[in-house]
């Protein structure tokens, strides 16, 4: 749609609130743009949804701070945080950093970050093999050791490993926690762990680590919540949908320079759709 044909839907002082709705209206599939006009912001809209425009934003100001609005931004790549000030850098990105984690997405992010700095410091051995899965699996070891089930997943080998890894689990997992609660995090967290490296253990043995299973986990999650039940506010886009889907084919091939734990991978994403699904079924019957 042409710049001309939109028609302005509100004026706003601020400019990151603003970019913040227009950001949310297209994901939604309605053409908005900003303009600068008059000491103020003025969102426009395409005409025939100029009415849905309008009811989306007054729902933004009742709650501006709800997850669907920061993961709109997110997706567009804008870094945008609802206050009136003008802060610096470091505290803009503190501010955006916590507000959008809850409790259990940051103490998983501060664990698997100490993990691996004490990994670097030279305890790598003694830490791997406290949370290293077992070298034979049996029920006898498991109730000695209940925490190697899912402890693979907190200890990462290299710098790309962990930033990647927890930079996903921060953005999808503070989605989730956000919109879903922090119960519901837990249980993906714990099942697609679970799942993940029981897989990859009779596939490759136990000698792996990573929480890329649960990323993926929580990939296949907002992905088929957003499809299944899109009024919760979680999504992804098609783009990055795509190349996740094409990172872990590509782990599969013989092109990777790396060990990928594919298994691991691969069942998560599984078990993240299940949940999606399994959680869509029981609203619907509800």
């Amino acid at each position: 749609m042409l710049e001309e044909e939109l028609r302005p839907l509100v004026k706003v002082t601020q400019h990151n609130i603003a970019l913040l709705f227009c950001n949310y209206l297209q994901t939604i599939q309605v053409q908005a743009q900003v303009k600068n006009e008059d000491s103020g912001f003025v969102i426009y809209c395409q005409p025939d949804k100029h009415n849905f425009a309008q009811q989306e934003f007054e729902q933004f100001i009742a709650e501006p701070f709800h997850a669907k609005y920061q993961q709109a931004a997110w997706q567009n790549g804008d870094v945008t945080a609802v206050n009136s000030n003008s802060p610096t850098l470091l505290s803009s990105f503190k501010n955006q950093f916590f507000s959008h984690a809850g409790i259990v997405t940051l103490v998983v992010f501060t664990l698997c970050w100490l993990v691996f700095i004490a990994s670097s410091l030279g305890w790598g051995n003694t830490v791997f093999h406290h949370l290293q899965f077992y070298p034979q699996l049996s029920f006898d070891a498991v109730l000695q050791a209940p925490h190697r089930l899912i402890g693979p997943a907190f200890f990462h080998f290299s710098w790309l490993h962990i930033v990647f890894n927890t930079m996903w689990w921060w953005q999808l997992g503070g989605s989730i926690e956000q919109v879903t609660g922090k119960f519901s995090l837990i249980n993906l967290l714990i099942i697609s762990a679970l799942v993940s490296n029981v897989g990859q253990f009779f596939v490759d043995g136990p000698n792996f680590g990573g929480l890329s299973g649960v990323v993926y986990a929580l990939v296949g999650y907002v992905w088929w919540v957003g499809w299944l039940m899109p009024d919760k506010g979680l999504s992804l886009s098609k783009p990055i949908i795509g190349f996740m889907l094409f990172w872990l084919l590509l782990g599969y091939t013989s092109l990777m320079p790396i060990n990928v734990a594919n298994t691991a991978h691969l069942l998560g994403l599984l078990s993240g759709c299940i949940l999606a699904y399994i959680q869509f079924l029981k609203a619907k019957n509800t």
